[in-house]
């Protein structure tokens, strides 16, 4: 069994965490949170004095971070991971942040002879309690296969999608591309229905063909046709419409500097920025059915 040091215990981090102490590992656990850091501890999570002391006990660190300037001081700063941490320590970051950044953090890694991955997930709280994330990891191979038995454990689909920062890469465009085609799944559902078509009849002809998408068949957005979408609990969050407005500014970064095109990401993130603007972007991502039809 494996000593493990796990940085930022929130709703997506404390259950991976929960996840690796189930599995038999021994986790130390850090968060600003003290309600956090109660629930880690009450599922057999260890405490330590401060990072740079577990670090000294554990073969590798998972982070998971809110954004881009915590994973650079957690890493990168006199007290970071960096500077603390011995020459076999596994660095896995799974925070979902910039591409620049998380390739700046992995150069700075590397040239201290660390090894580290980028392994952003996909699956939301639900997936990271179940233990079915897909990670999506950009780095080193041998990393890579060394870090695969701790990811196996919090997620069900584990893949190396290449070099630093591919993770991050792959992250940011699969969630460009999930708004996208829930803004157009919803978009057609309010078009069928002020059309006089009903929604469960639409359902039935556009799942099963040329239409379908995940954002129809696994996440309607309208109540009825898929019991577990949040469309049938007030719109609850799996996934709230601010962290896909996150992913969505990041992707929007990433298409200026990588000079691509990206015209329907620009108006996706224009669109959930209507709802960030009303207040509204509490509400699951799916929700955005209800700002285009006016009900918000």
């Amino acid at each position: 069994m494996a000593n493990i040091t796990f940085i930022g215990l929130g709703n997506m981090g404390l259950p991976m965490a929960k996840n690796l102490i189930k599995a038999g590992h021994t986790v130390y656990g850090f968060d600003l949170s003290e309600e956090q850091m109660n629930q880690f501890i009450a599922a057999g999570g260890n405490k330590e004095e401060n990072i740079p002391s577990a670090l000294k006990k554990s073969d590798t660190a998972i982070t998971m971070l809110p954004s881009g300037k915590h994973v650079k001081t957690i890493y990168m700063g006199d007290d970071g991971i960096i500077k603390n941490a011995d020459n076999n320590l596994l660095l896995i970051d799974s925070s979902t942040i910039d591409v620049e950044t998380s390739r700046e953090v992995e150069k700075d890694a590397n040239e201290n002879n660390l090894k580290m991955l980028d392994a952003p997930v996909s699956g939301g709280v639900t997936g990271a309690e179940a233990g079915t994330l897909t990670f999506m990891v950009g780095g080193d191979t041998d990393a890579f296969n060394k870090a695969k038995e701790f990811l196996d454990i919090m997620g069900g689909n584990v893949i190396h999608a290449g070099q630093a920062g591919n993770g991050q890469v792959a992250k940011i465009a699969n969630n460009m591309l999930l708004a996208i085609s829930m803004i157009g799944t919803s978009e057609a559902f309010n078009l069928a229905k002020n059309l006089g078509l009903d929604a469960s009849t639409f359902f039935d002809i556009a799942s099963t063909a040329s239409g379908q998408c995940w954002s129809m068949t696994s996440y309607c957005p309208v109540p009825g046709p898929v019991p577990t979408s949040p469309a049938n609990n007030d719109y609850k969050p799996g996934f709230s419409a601010a962290l896909m407005l996150k992913d969505l500014r990041l992707s929007q970064e990433a298409s200026s500097f990588s000079n691509s095109r990206t015209p329907l990401g620009e108006k996706a993130t224009a669109i959930y920025e209507e709802m960030e603007k009303n207040g509204t972007d509490n509400l699951d991502f799916s929700g955005v059915i209800k700002l285009l039809n006016e009900e918000l």
